[in-house]
């Protein structure tokens, strides 16, 4: 196992090992942080499902209401009038079977990739160098599409992907340590819920096994389950 600095062995020292309701173990963070930058909230879930079967897989996207603090360089791949398009809404890059073979030659200069569904079989190459970052267009996720105006809008508000791993565990960015603690509450209550609609009706027994909040450096912070459920009126 790897060996912890001091700083971490005393931030985690600070951390009592019990279940804290979501605003507290936000706060926790926030008090025990020692990085010298603006590090991220990052969240780590561990779900009641077996992702070696298809019917268990669980995965999705959802606009966090206040975005991650990231600008997200976005790469859209279009032919035709779909290119001034995206364009106008904001995207970063744009061009067509060019800008493919500029990714197969090296350029990695982005942060998410949209593609037209004409453009498939040119973006369709680029599996080996996309899909282990986790940037290869799916239409599961909205970054296949003809809205690519849309699409731009929404990565560029906030808009994250989440995905369970081969371990049951999802891991996502919930914004900059600098936000207010409601925003950073607000953000992970809106990733929650995504997540426990994303529920599999194969899925048996309990889903949200275990559920971590922590800053990019910092020790986790365990969430009571329990109070990231849907509140039922």
């Amino acid at each position: 196992m790897p060996k912890h600095g001091k700083k971490f062995t005393e931030a985690k020292s600070k951390v009592e090992q019990r279940l804290h309701a979501l605003p507290e173990a936000v706060q926790k963070i926030k008090e025990v942080k020692f990085a010298g930058f603006d590090e991220t909230l990052e969240l780590s879930v561990k779900l009641g499902v077996d992702p070696k079967h298809a019917d268990q897989m669980v995965r999705g996207t959802v606009v966090l209401p206040h975005g991650t603090g990231r600008d997200k360089r976005v790469l859209v791949i279009a032919a035709g009038e779909k290119i001034k398009e995206a364009e106008e809404a904001g995207a970063d890059f744009v061009g067509g079977a060019e800008m493919a073979a500029k990714i197969q030659e090296g350029w990695l200069d982005f942060d998410a990739v949209i593609s037209t569904p004409d453009m498939m079989r040119e973006v369709g190459k680029l599996g080996r160098v996309l899909g282990p970052r986790g940037m290869m267009p799916n239409p599961k996720t909205g970054t296949v599409t003809f809205e690519v105006a849309k699409a731009v809008k929404e990565i560029k508000a906030g808009k994250v992907e989440f995905r369970v791993d081969k371990t049951s565990i999802i891991h996502v960015p919930l914004g900059r340590m600098s936000f207010e603690d409601s925003k950073l509450v607000e953000n992970t209550e809106t990733l929650m819920a995504a997540v426990i609609r994303a529920k599999p009706a194969a899925a048996k027994g309990k889903y949200l096994e275990t559920v971590y909040l922590a800053s990019t450096m910092g020790p986790g912070v365990a969430v009571d389950p329990e109070s990231l459920q849907p509140k039922v009126a």
